[in-house]
C-alpha cells in the first residue's frame, strides 16, 4: 500500500548524527489533508484517492470546485492531487503526518517556481 500526503516546503536545515556527520534536511509543513474523492475502476478506469491541501478562500474558488469539495464536507482546497494504490480511506477523512512512522523511506516530488528566461538581454 502506498502512503502519501501533501505539504509545503518551508526551508532547509541541518542535522548532526551521533557520529558527528552533518546531514542536510528539508523542513516540510504538513497540515491535515482531506480525502475529496475515491476513484474506482468502474467509474474512472483506475483506482486512486484524491487529496486536497491548503484551504482556499471561498471568493477565490468557482462553483464547480465548491461543489466538488462539498461532497467531502470540506472547504475549497488550493492543491488537489491523486495517489494510486491507496486503500482503506473514506471520502471526507483527514490524513495527517501520523500515517508515517520513524524510519520510513519517503519519495518526495515537487514543483519549482518558474523564473522565466534568466539570460542576457
Amino acid at each position: 500500500m502506498t502512503k502519501g500526503i501533501l505539504g509545503k516546503k518551508v526551508g532547509m536545515t541541518q542535522y548532526f548524527t551521533e557520529a558527528g556527520e552533518l546531514i542536510p534536511v528539508t523542513v516540510v509543513e504538513v497540515t491535515p489533508n482531506v480525502v475529496l474523492q475515491l476513484k474506482t475502476i468502474e467509474n474512472d478506469g483506475y483506482e486512486a484517492v484524491q487529496l486536497g491541501f491548503d484551504d482556499l478562500r471561498e471568493v477565490l474558488s468557482n462553483r464547480p470546485a465548491k461543489g466538488h469539495v462539498a461532497k467531502a464536507n470540506a472547504t475549497p482546497k488550493r492543491f488537489i492531487r491523486e495517489f494510486k494504490n491507496v486503500e482503506g480511506l473514506e471520502v471526507g477523512a483527514e490524513i495527517t503526518v501520523e500515517t508515517f512512522a520513524a524510519g520510513d523511506v519517503v519519495d518526495v516530488t515537487g514543483t519549482s517556481k518558474g523564473k522565466g528566461f534568466q539570460g542576457v538581454i
